[in-house]
């Protein structure tokens, strides 16, 4: 069970695999650590002792901006020492397997890893190898989850809305081939969010999420209507085996997160996206640049949530 792995006997954070099933009061204790390391941006000296002496090793085996950075910023306000592998050019290319190219960058005593792959289970695979005492987050898995991605947005929704349990959200685009929508869900349901709703069209909204419990629309004119916070996701072309959906411009022309179509959630609704952006494809650079976009803020949260997770961990 992953649960069993990324949490201790104590109820204490080992590793961070999925937001699945992680208890409302853990993610509230993550977020509230987040608020108390937001003012470090603000300072002169934007560093913090907790993981002085501790080595933090970036395994990035897709490409990432926002993510990775923002991680290896974390670390060093944290005061980690941090190593960003190039993959491309380590032992891996040369047919090394993942778990031993692990057990060689644990000699060299790393303390905690930070994955993204486009492997599922990949984190959760080094987890369950790594010795005691040694921290794995995931960082991005495939298009099955993206943790500190859903632990963001909430802070973000937080930070706006104060209050979860009166929100109405919709999340639109490629909800299909997302791991951020999957995690936002988890993370939001065990927030107590009223009611989450999903939107785009049948080839790339799968009927099974409402098992999750969130409504499942393909008009997204009637899903944006009333809602307090609206996520777009872009389409994530390098994850489809075949083109789902006509063109960017007839994805634009239907569901693309317009001015017009914006007017329709509450007036003080707030607009996320975890970029990269493309423009006039599912959002109208109006919405993004727009005073109800908080797409910028999210990233600088980003980095209070990256080292609220680190530094939970190493407790």
């Amino acid at each position: 069970m992953t649960d069993d792995i990324q949490i201790n006997g104590g109820g204490k954070l080992r590793h961070l695999l999925t937001l699945e099933n992680l208890p409302g009061e853990l993610v509230t204790e993550i977020l509230d650590r987040a608020q108390t390391f937001l003012s470090v941006g603000d300072r002169k000296t934007k560093k913090l002792p907790l993981l002085r002496g501790r080595s933090v090793f970036n395994l990035f085996f897709e490409n990432s901006t926002r993510t990775r950075t923002t991680f290896e910023i974390a670390a060093k306000r944290l005061s980690a020492d941090v190593v960003n592998l190039n993959i491309a050019t380590s032992s891996q290319s040369k047919g090394e397997s993942l778990l031993d190219m692990i057990d060689n960058l644990v000699a060299m005593q790393a303390d905690m890893f930070v994955v993204r792959h486009a492997q599922s289970d990949a984190a959760y695979m080094i987890a369950k190898h790594v010795p005691k005492g040694i921290h794995v987050i995931n960082a991005g898995a495939g298009s099955h989850s993206h943790p500190t991605q859903g632990l963001l947005d909430a802070f973000t929704i937080r930070h706006f809305k104060k209050d979860f349990s009166r929100l109405k959200i919709v999340i639109i685009g490629d909800i299909l081939h997302s791991r951020v929508a999957r995690s936002q869900i988890h993370v939001l349901k065990a927030l107590g969010v009223n009611e989450i709703r999903v939107a785009g069209p049948e080839t790339l909204v799968p009927e099974t999420l409402s098992d999750m419990g969130v409504s499942v629309y393909n008009d997204v004119d009637s899903a944006i209507k009333g809602v307090d916070v609206v996520t777009t996701l872009r389409l994530q072309n390098e994850r489809m085996k075949a083109s789902l959906v006509p063109s960017a411009q007839e994805f634009y022309e239907k569901y693309g997160l317009t001015k017009e179509r914006l007017a329709l959630a509450h007036s003080d609704a707030i607009v996320m996206h975890p970029g990269p952006i493309n423009r006039g494809v599912e959002i109208a650079s109006n919405v993004a640049d727009g005073p109800q976009a908080v797409i910028l803020r999210q990233v600088t949260f980003g980095i209070a949530v990256r080292m609220a997770v680190m530094s939970l961990l190493h407790e």
